[in-house]
């Protein structure tokens, strides 16, 4: 066995004559203890807050998403159709129009977009199955779905034939408007309401793609995006790659990432900001093991000087408190993994601490969490160690 890791076991299995050095070795300890179970703890949270925010975006959001390259809209061809319902790296796909357009609704105007989807649209995204009154639109009618904003604000009630939701979109045409011919109308009756979070909920109004497409003045195969769910069996990659071969440089093509990218960059800004937070505690914290090691070396002087004449080298002393320094860290840190993996599989399967009656606290275990509080500690202990054990010099033991 290497003998500066085999005395450095030695100090680490037993308790030094000075009961002051035990008591700080035991800080020392509990500190990287505590540290590692709360940075677990805490990035398992952050990451079951991330999956919540989430949830309301992936509600509405499909796997991949097709725009125009270039202008507002493009021409699906029948060859281009006909390719996208032979591949197999799509389960389904809908056609989308959808514009910024003017609601009036009893007296009452608010501006908001007008989103025309077909049949197929409830096989892409499970938008569905969040309305929270009324049904989904059935195909070739009028029929239409409103946010929860946007229903507050128009005080709109649903299934009101006596007062219907007025859409209006200027024609398209060159030159300023200049009168009431200059726009088309439309009229819909609201038959179920939606709500997700307040920038969704005064964002949209759904209804039959073939409404929005005769408002604006659309060809029937002329649409604004198509959207896409990913066979579980294919990837996005391959997806990417044939969309990229069917539609040539006509689109561009986003996937979840890049339809919510300020959510993204903000999410991942705050866990970076959240880890470095508590990477700095940490480091606080091992300034207890410096210290405890210090006085270790002081302690342990008169034991270092016979080892010395006997002819143990200086580097071979310093990998002794390196390597006990190491081994504090490694159990230490380990031991607060296991109590922070404990916490949070109590939390998933017991929803001890909940948000308000119905919602438990978000927590969510991953792998990696695990390995970024182990690669933290470790690195951070290693480089602690160092420091303490250099202060081991030819000096102290002559």
């Amino acid at each position: 066995m290497n003998f500066p890791f085999y005395i450095a076991k030695r100090y680490a299995l037993s308790f030094s004559k000075s009961t002051a050095i035990n008591i700080i070795t035991g800080i020392a300890s509990l500190g990287i203890i505590v540290s590692a179970m709360a940075l677990f703890v805490v990035m398992s949270v952050f990451s079951g807050l991330k999956e919540f925010s989430l949830s309301f975006s992936n509600s509405t959001d499909p796997d991949l998403k097709i725009e125009a390259s270039k202008g507002k809209s493009f021409i699906l061809s029948t060859e281009q159709v006909n390719q996208l319902k032979k591949s197999t790296n799509f389960s389904a796909f809908s056609k989308i129009v959808e514009e910024r357009v003017f609601f009036l609704y009893d007296e009452k105007e608010q501006v908001a977009y007008l989103k025309g989807v077909d049949s197929f649209y409830s096989d892409v995204t499970t938008f569905n199955e969040q309305l929270y009154a009324g049904s989904w639109i059935e195909s070739e009618t009028n029929q239409a779905i409103i946010g929860a904003g946007i229903m507050r604000k128009l005080s709109i009630g649903l299934l009101d034939f006596n007062n219907r939701l007025e859409v209006i979109a200027p024609k398209p045409k060159k030159g300023q408007i200049s009168s009431e011919d200059d726009f088309k109308r439309a009229s819909l009756i609201p038959v179920g309401v939606y709500s997700l979070n307040d920038e969704i909920d005064n964002k949209y109004v759904y209804c039959d793609i073939e409404i929005a497409q005769e408002l604006l003045g659309f060809k029937p195969n002329q649409v604004t995006n198509v959207e896409f769910k990913i066979n579980p069996n294919s990837d996005e990659e391959k997806a990417i790659a044939e969309l990229k071969s069917i539609f040539k440089n006509q689109v561009t093509i986003k996937n979840r990432a890049q339809l919510n990218d300020s959510l993204y960059k903000m999410l991942n800004t705050e866990n970076i900001a959240v880890y470095l937070i508590f990477t700095l505690v940490i480091i606080i914290a091992l300034f207890n093991l410096i210290g405890a090691l210090i006085m270790m070396i002081i302690d342990k002087k008169a034991n270092l000087k016979t080892l010395y004449n006997l002819g143990v080298e200086v580097k071979q002393l310093r990998g002794i408190f390196f390597f006990q320094g190491g081994l504090l860290t490694f159990f230490g840190g380990l031991i607060g993994l296991i109590f922070g993996v404990l916490i949070v599989v109590v939390q998933q399967q017991f929803s001890l601490v909940m948000v308000n009656e119905s919602l438990a606290y978000p927590v969510v275990f991953e792998v990696k969490n695990i390995l970024i509080v182990i690669s933290t500690i470790y690195i951070l202990g290693i480089i602690a160690s160092w420091i303490a054990s250099s202060t081991v010099s030819k000096k102290l033991v002559e």
